[in-house]
């Protein structure tokens, strides 16, 4: 039995005349579309890809009747506005521009100023749409030279060559380094402060995320340069309070053992702040000093220490750096170095449920594998700027998906620590010791 289907063809221009001909002798069910496109340009996206170009041109052309009224032969205005037939334009949508044909009002009189704007082409011009979605879809590895082949297919679309993908880019990532370096901090009330370098080619970049009483995360700020850079450490640390962390407020910080950023620290927010070194920084540290069959044994036993006192657990660490020096000085000293710092949520009798996501910058180094696997397509980093642009949106984009720390319920109890309000149980042991 045959069975007779339609089908469309590649030319469409007879298929987009019969839409733009229905849509136009039915122009009161989209009649509410025109205030909702002038007044929200988020919801072109959504309406191009329902309904095409022609649902564009429909709604232009009710527009320009909203303010020229239908366009009838020998009649105008009061305002003396009239029609003034059709000419060619383009719209911009999500991840690219689109061409449409408009239509021209005008006043009595002639000349530039008679030329009347119709509104819902005018909400359709702003190209910030364009360059966000541009770089979302960088951000998820495609290449600027690739951008061409994986938007959507649609006729007579212009403005996606690499060049124009690479300014859109630029402008976007730019305006989200620009809201990220603007954020205040004035009613949060941050409690840990999680500091770490991202490395991008031969530029690196100092990243700052921090936890306030309730769990939450939040990127803090950026700043050009290394953990080993003091300087560059300190003008991060001074931005922060300048957006308004407060440095009287007692916060426990979370690094990876710089000396350079330990300096940092006690320039900016004083010389008794709470400093946590990162445990997995000190791992890896100690062992790629020592041979591979040592390696694990080695780690094992620093991992049991650090569940101990802070007295059995130092004693437990000094015992194994006497045991290292006699072969391996190097490892010794890297053990040595810092052990105290890597006590420091013992020492303030912190609930365990705490201790993962506190004794580690595995936080923060989270949000920056995200960052490397959204830049991952980039293969010559510039200049540190661009490094700073690009880790700007990878990280509010990484930002996204936090969720609270692990043991977030507990955030009070280390909250009533940092205030003083609760009595050091470890401090007890340590003097009945």
């Amino acid at each position: 039995m045959k069975r007779k289907y339609h089908t469309l063809d590649n030319r469409g221009k007879v298929n987009e005349g019969k839409l733009a001909e229905f849509l136009g002798h039915n122009r009161q069910q989209i009649l509410p579309m025109v205030e909702l496109i002038t007044e929200s340009r988020m919801a072109i996206d959504d309406l191009v890809n329902a309904m095409g170009r022609a649902t564009i041109e429909t709604v232009l052309q009710l527009s320009a009747e909203q303010v020229a009224g239908p366009p009838q032969q020998g009649r105008r205005r009061a305002e003396d506005i009239f029609w003034h037939g059709m000419q060619a334009g383009s719209v911009y949508l999500r991840e690219r521009k689109l061409k449409v044909q408009k239509p021209r009002l005008r006043k009595k009189g002639g000349g530039v100023q008679a030329e009347v704007a119709v509104p819902a082409y005018e909400a359709m011009q702003d190209q910030t749409g364009m360059g966000s979605r541009m770089l979302d879809i960088l951000l998820e590895g495609v290449s600027t030279r690739q951008y061409g082949a994986v938007i959507p297919k649609m006729a007579d679309t212009v403005g996606v060559s690499k060049s124009s993908v690479s300014r859109a880019a630029i402008q976007a990532s730019e305006a989200q380094l620009d809201r990220l370096l603007n954020r205040r901090f004035d009613d949060v009330d941050l409690l840990i402060i999680y500091v770490d370098g991202m490395h991008f080619g031969d530029q690196c970049v100092i990243g700052a995320v921090g936890v306030d009483e309730h769990g939450q995360k939040h990127v803090l700020g950026l700043q050009e340069g290394a953990t080993e850079n003091s300087a560059a450490a300190k003008d991060l640390l001074e931005d922060l309070v300048r957006r308004g962390v407060k440095p009287e407020r007692r916060r426990l910080f979370v690094i990876d053992g710089s000396k350079a950023l330990r300096a940092a620290i006690n320039a900016v927010f004083g010389s008794a702040s709470l400093v946590q070194r990162c445990r997995q920084h000190k791992l890896r540290n100690v062992a790629e000093r020592l041979p591979k069959d040592q390696q694990a044994q080695t780690k094992a036993l620093m991992r049991a220490a650090w569940k101990l006192d802070v007295k059995e657990g130092t004693t437990k660490l000094e015992k194994l750096a006497k045991w290292l020096e006699r072969e391996h000085p190097d490892a010794a000293d890297s053990l040595r170095e810092g052990m105290e710092e890597c006590f420091t949520i013992n020492r303030m009798d912190i609930p365990p449920s705490l201790h993962r996501c506190l004794a580690s910058t595995n936080l923060i180094e989270n949000p920056h594998s995200g960052v490397r696997r959204r830049t991952r397509r980039v293969c010559r980093w510039r200049d540190k700027p661009m490094a700073k642009r690009w880790a700007a949106a990878a990280m509010l984009a990484t930002e996204k998906n936090f969720r609270r720390v692990m043991g977030h319920k507990d955030m009070w109890a280390l909250k009533a620590i940092l205030d003083g309000k609760h009595e050091k149980t470890i401090d007890r042991r340590e003097k009945v010791a």
